[in-house]
């Protein structure tokens, strides 16, 4: 139970082992007498979703699945690897000591735990290391690096035509006269700044993470506090309700479900990656989603070469620049012991001189010590994940990735 929120480990614990049934790919734990077993079901590629509570097992023939996808003849190409990338790790000595570091639990976060290390530079892999027990081929949960992929999905439905930015989120739920909540853009959530009452952490959303919730129940709903763009707060709803407002404008459920894979994930090669939805089939894009280091690389590298990916362009012309340009409303420089934050963008976190990396660095982040640190100035992409205690171990990704860049000679 070391795993999971603080908050919840001694009632957990208490409850009786879980129910692994293979053949169903179902997980059920039995939580209160004379109601049905919490229930979590699998699906191909979107991964697990957990049935409304008090549903039974009969619930997860319901659940939205995908059947298949089609990438789209163009974009085809840019699912085949580039030919240097992954095939080899270039060996580089220097690195040693630093990613041997990383994996100490201590030199870059006491009672930290890194499962992996990747550094890409120049499009080939210079480094690259797994704790035991994990590797190239082994998923592990994003927690909100997820919110950077999201962001990457909104980026190739720009492109598309499907979405714009710059206009309010004309969610169904906001379109009553008088509704404040109509005035709301699209980058107004990317930015953290919706204005919505998010509770006092934002990041914390149970209901939907491990309630059975819907997405349309509690992250939608919430009420307008603050005017639209004016104030940075935390929030998965924020998230959330940018992807709904994608699935609106698309008309087609099916269509939604695809649409990921279709143009992100298949045309990057992101073949071990798995976005979970809502039992309403809702992608639960802040933090529900489940992917290896070297896919992350493939984001990180995408975002390198400016939405290009292996000669195909899959993302518009300046989308890097944009989710790596600071927000009108920012979080605090600073915490109050003195620690030096980063800036926030679209979706993605910002670095630069005064964390001791260079101007224009940029990250996708996630709980428990997820990161992909984009370099521009360097051509260098940085992976660490980690299983970092959620009671209080942090990793400093930003010392990490100065001493990486230190030891390249950068």
């Amino acid at each position: 139970m070391s795993r999971i929120y603080p908050d919840y480990r001694e009632a957990l614990g208490e409850l009786p082992d879980a129910v692994i049934d293979e053949e169903a790919k179902t997980v059920s734990v039995a939580y209160a007498e004379g109601a049905p077993p919490r229930i979590s079901a699998w699906r191909p590629r979107l991964g697990c979703a957990q049935l409304a509570t008090g549903a039974d097992a009969s619930a997860a023939a319901l659940l939205p699945k995908i059947t298949h996808f089609r990438v789209k003849t163009s974009m085809r190409k840019a699912g085949a690897e580039p030919a240097e990338l992954f095939s080899t790790v270039v060996e580089t000595p220097a690195l040693d000591p630093v990613v041997a570091a990383g994996f100490d639990r201590a030199t870059y976060g006491e009672g930290t735990e890194t499962t992996a290390v990747l550094v890409i530079k120049d499009g080939v892999i210079v480094a690259e290391k797994y704790r035991d027990g994990f590797g190239p081929d082994v998923p592990q949960r994003t927690w909100s690096v997820a919110k950077s992929i999201g962001a990457t999905v909104i980026g190739a439905a720009v492109m598309d035509g499907l979405i714009d930015v710059s206009e309010p989120a004309g969610l169904e739920a906001w379109s009553a006269p008088g509704d404040p909540r109509a005035a709301i853009k699209i980058e107004d959530l990317m930015h953290m700044s919706s204005g919505l009452d998010s509770g006092p952490a934002g990041n914390r959303t149970d209901d939907v993470y491990f309630g059975g919730g819907r997405v349309v129940d509690h992250a939608i709903t919430r009420r307008l506090i603050a005017e639209p763009g004016t104030r940075w707060t935390y929030a998965n709803n924020d998230t959330m309700t940018m992807m709904r407002a994608l699935r609106e404008r698309m008309k087609s459920d099916e269509a939604y479900l695809r649409y990921p894979f279709e143009r992100v994930l298949a045309p990057l090669g992101m073949n071990h990656t798995f976005l979970e939805t809502d039992w309403n089939g809702d992608f639960i894009m802040s933090s529900q989603v489940w992917t290896t280091a070297r896919d992350l690389a493939r984001l990180g590298l995408l975002y390198l070469g400016d939405g290009v990916w292996n000669g195909q362009r899959l993302l518009p012309e300046g989308w890097a620049a944009f989710v790596a340009t600071p927000a009108p409303a920012q979080p605090p420089l600073a915490r109050p012991d003195g620690r030096v934050l980063p800036g926030y963008g679209a979706q993605f976190w910002l670095f630069g001189e005064r964390h001791g990396l260079p101007e224009g660095s940029y990250a996708a982040m996630g709980n428990r010590g997820q990161y992909v640190m984009i370099v521009p100035a360097r051509n260098i992409v940085i992976v660490r994940r980690g299983f970092d205690d959620n009671g209080g171990a942090q990793f400093d990704i930003a010392k990490f990735s100065a001493d990486v860049l230190a030891a390249l000679g950068e």
